[in-house]
C-alpha cells in the first residue's frame, strides 16, 4: 500500500520538482541528463526508448533538430547530437529489422522457386561435402536432421526464414555447423539437427517480436542493426543449444520440449542484463 502511494505521490507531485530542480542545478534538461550520464549501448537507447520516442528512420535527422530545438538545446552541442541520433537510429532500425524477418518468415518455401532449391541443395553440399544428393526427393535429407524425404515440409512454421538460417550458419561458421550435425547424430543423445535449426529460428524470431533482443542489439550495433546480425544470434543459439544439450544430457529426444523450454528461459535471463552482448564463441 506504501509502495503505491509513494510512486502515485512520485509521478503526480515530487517527479516534476525533482526534474526542476535538477535542470536548475545541471542546467540541462533530462534528457540530456540520460544521454551525457549513460554509456554507449542498450542503457542509453532504453532510457531514450522510455521516454516514448518513435520515429522511422528517414525522420531521424529532423527528430534530432526538432527534440534539441523543443527541449532548447543548441544546436552546436554535437555531443549530444551523436548520441540521440545514434540512440534513435538503433530504435527505428530495430522496428525494421522485425519487419524484413517477418516478411522473410511469410514466404513460403517453393519448390518450384530455382533459388529457394538452389540455398536447399546449397545447405546439403555445405554441411555434406564429400556425399552426393541422389535425388531432390531423397531419405538422405534425413541425414541431416530433416522429418522426410522432401524438406521443405518442414519449413512451414518460418518459411523461407528457416531455410536462410540455416544456411547462413553453415556457410559462416562451416567446421562448427558440420562438427554439430556430427554431434547430433550421437547414438544417445542425437536429436534432428535440421529440425531443432528450424525450432532455433522461431526463438529467435519470438525474442526479436517481443523485443527481448533490444539489450543485445543496442549493445551491438552502434546505428542501424540489419539482418546480418539477426543471423549472427542465430548462430549464437544453435552452438549454444547445441552445448547445452550435452550438459544436461537429456534422457532422450522424446523431453526435447522441456530442454528446449529451458534454454529458452536462460537466453531471456541473459538479455534482462543492460550490457549483453550475445555472440558466438568458438
Amino acid at each position: 500500500m506504501w509502495v503505491r502511494l509513494w510512486e502515485f505521490l512520485y509521478s503526480s507531485y515530487f517527479r516534476f520538482w525533482v526534474k526542476w530542480i535538477l535542470r536548475l542545478l545541471t542546467g540541462k534538461c533530462e534528457l540530456q541528463r540520460v544521454l551525457g550520464g549513460a554509456a554507449a549501448g542498450a542503457r542509453r537507447t532504453l532510457s531514450v526508448l522510455r521516454n516514448a520516442v518513435h520515429v522511422e528512420e528517414a525522420e531521424v535527422d529532423k527528430c534530432v533538430r526538432d527534440v534539441m530545438k523543443e527541449k532548447k538545446i543548441a544546436q552546436q552541442d554535437t555531443g549530444f547530437k551523436k548520441k540521440l541520433h545514434i540512440s534513435l537510429l538503433q530504435i527505428s532500425g530495430y522496428k525494421k529489422l522485425f519487419l524484413d524477418v517477418e516478411n522473410l518468415r511469410k514466404v513460403p518455401y517453393d519448390s518450384e522457386n530455382q533459388e529457394h532449391e538452389e540455398q536447399l541443395i546449397e545447405l546439403w553440399n555445405l554441411l555434406m561435402p564429400h556425399e552426393n544428393l541422389k535425388a531432390r526427393i531423397s531419405k538422405q535429407w534425413c541425414d541431416i536432421g530433416f522429418q522426410g524425404d522432401d524438406p521443405k515440409t518442414d519449413f512451414r512454421g518460418m518459411g523461407l526464414l528457416g531455410l536462410v538460417n540455416l544456411v547462413y550458419f553453415s556457410k559462416h561458421y562451416t567446421c562448427e555447423a558440420r562438427q554439430i550435425l556430427s554431434r547430433s547424430n550421437h547414438p544417445k543423445l542425437g536429436y534432428s539437427y535440421a529440425i531443432v535449426g528450424i525450432n532455433l529460428t522461431e526463438m529467435a524470431y519470438s525474442l526479436l517480436k517481443n523485443g527481448a533482443l533490444k539489450p543485445h542489439l543496442y549493445n551491438m550495433v552502434s546505428g542501424l542493426p540489419h539482418m546480418e546480425h539477426f543471423h549472427q544470434f542465430y548462430c549464437y543459439l544453435v552452438y549454444e543449444f547445441d552445448k547445452f544439450w550435452f550438459e544436461e544430457e537429456p534422457e532422450s529426444i522424446m523431453h526435447f520440449n522441456q530442454y528446449r523450454e529451458k534454454f529458452h528461459e536462460k537466453i531471456k535471463g541473459l538479455l534482462l542484463d543492460c550490457n549483453v552482448v550475445l555472440t558466438l564463441q568458438k
